[in-house]
């Protein structure tokens, strides 16, 4: 029944085979399981992933026509670049919103931005100096859906010289329809 190899071991030598088979059989169990626990979380944690995108795929296929109708809204209604100078008029705007509001424009600087094949930009920085409630006036005033405006950095803090006053550093953009090829 025994191999004849085995048979001339003598018994302390078959019980350290013994335990060395029956170590490596466990050593090669546990790789096999934990190999089969990775696949099966990778698995699952793909399931979860495609889950996800199916559901966002649903709400999307079900809200087609707003987002067809927002999408034709957006190329009847975002302006176009005609020039760098766009970005001075973005500075002016910033300067008439302030005067109307009492907030303070400090260190006013222009500036192109990005162009991706979705959009161009223009941007101006600025600080600001005022109390806090035309701050938020002026920051809604500024950025209404109609001027396509967005904050791309934004920090506001307490004036130190004076508590009743905010100092703000902002960088804003406005984004125009893509360039035309």
């Amino acid at each position: 029944m025994m191999p004849e190899w085995f048979q001339r071991l003598t018994l302390r030598e078959r019980r350290l085979a013994l335990i060395v088979g029956g170590g490596l059989f466990l050593l090669i169990n546990l790789l096999i399981w934990a190999k089969l626990f990775s696949t099966l979380g990778n698995a699952r944690a793909e399931l979860a992933l495609r889950k996800t995108a199916r559901e966002e795929q649903r709400v999307y296929m079900n809200q087609r026509d707003l987002w067809a109708a927002r999408d034709q809204w957006l190329k009847d209604h975002q302006p176009v670049l005609k020039s760098a100078g766009e970005a001075s008029t973005l500075l002016d705007q910033v300067k008439e919103v302030g005067g109307k509001l009492n907030v303070l424009i400090e260190n006013p600087a222009i500036g192109a931005g990005d162009s991706t094949p979705e959009r161009q930009t223009v941007f101006a920085s600025f600080e600001t100096k005022s109390a806090w409630a035309p701050l938020v006036q002026f920051l809604f005033d500024l950025q209404q859906p109609e001027a396509f405006i967005v904050f791309e950095s934004v920090q506001i803090h307490v004036d130190t010289a004076d508590p009743t006053m905010m100092r703000g550093k902002f960088k804003m953009a406005r984004l125009f329809a893509p360039a035309s090829n």
